[in-house]
């Protein structure tokens, strides 16, 4: 996949509640950025599609939620019927991230910092999506090797 310049947002997809991180311009850093709670899916949608605008997005990576074994289940299903709905209302890449235990990894961290259980709610969706785009992020991004240290071996190079 060809990397493009520009912010990326990652969207946790819940039946209720859609948490949105943002990446900075140069794909480094995730960042919770909103949480989006409309009445119905068309609206939801549609908040979305002008969230990818208004941030100009250049992709959008959406958490799968994939069972323990790693295959899609009920809930994948439904999130991937919303990408469908997503890629029609927007033209904008789209890309799936696995998003196993993201949001108890995001409610694990908020329980250490001592967050109430009401703030949690509040934050943790959009705590996992931030969760998600760093994993993306990661995981795209080209290798870098510490100054000094040759590509072939990773060992320190003659100079």
């Amino acid at each position: 996949m060809m990397t493009v310049p520009g912010r990326i947002m990652a969207l946790d997809v819940g039946d209720v509640r859609t948490g949105v991180a943002l990446s900075d311009p140069l794909q480094m850093i995730a960042s919770p950025h909103s949480v989006v709670r409309e009445p119905s899916l068309d609206k939801t949608i549609a908040a979305l599609a002008r969230l990818i605008r208004e941030t100009e997005a250049v992709r959008v990576v959406v958490g799968l939620p994939l069972d323990r074994e790693g295959r899609p289940g009920p809930q994948a299903r439904k999130v991937q019927g919303f990408i469908e709905r997503l890629r029609a209302a927007c033209p904008v890449e789209i890309v799936t991230q696995d998003e196993r235990f993201t949001t108890a990894e995001s409610q694990r961290a908020l329980i250490a910092a001592d967050c109430s259980r009401k703030k949690r709610k509040q934050v943790v969706d959009k705590l996992a999506a931030s969760v998600i785009l760093q994993g993306y992020l990661a995981a795209h991004r080209p290798n870098h090797h510490p100054e000094g240290l040759s590509e072939e071996d990773g060992e320190k190079g003659e100079g």
